[in-house]
Order: structure tokens, then C-alpha cells, then sequence
């Protein structure tokens, strides 16, 4: 089953590039629209602390959210690997 877009165009973009570096988004039940997450996600990478990171729905600046989320996959060593 597809995962459902995100409503913001910038953050669907980044949220494609994630995908196209191998990372997982998945669905949140919680506060957040969702997850973004290293399918390897081991304690070598970042302590193995932020290799999953919350989607927000309605950021402040979704400009920046999605700069982040860019930063995340690009600061990954198994996205280095690649």
C-alpha cells in the first residue's frame, strides 16, 4: 500500500528523496504526521539516536523542515555508503 502525500509540496520532495536513499516514512499515529527512519539504523550511526526523525504536518517553516530532513538522510553514514 502507498504511503499517503504529504501536504506540503516541499516537504513531499524531501520526503521522495529520503525514499530514493533507501529510507523508510511510515505512519504515525501520534501528534506527528508521520516518520522518517534508516532501515539499518544501528548504534554506529549518530549513537543510533537520530536516524528516525518525526514528520511534522504543519511546521513553522516547511522550507526548513525540509532542509532538514535532506540533512538527516545526507548525514547518514549507510546514505554515504551509497
Amino acid at each position: 500500500m502507498a504511503r499517503k502525500k504529504h501536504p506540503d509540496k516541499e516537504i513531499e520532495a524531501a520526503l521522495k528523496y529520503a525514499e530514493a536513499h533507501g529510507w523508510e516514512v511510515i505512519d504515525s499515529g501520534g501528534h506527528c504526521w508521520g516518520k522518517v527512519r534508516c532501515p539499518v539504523n544501528d548504534s554506529a550511526c549518530r549513537n543510533g539516536n537520530f536516524c528516525a526523525n518525526s514528520i511534522w504536518s504543519t511546521p513553522k517553516s516547511p522550507q526548513n523542515h525540509a532542509k532538514k530532513i535532506r540533512k538527516w538522510v545526507n548525514g547518514c553514514i549507510h546514505t554515504q555508503e551509497d
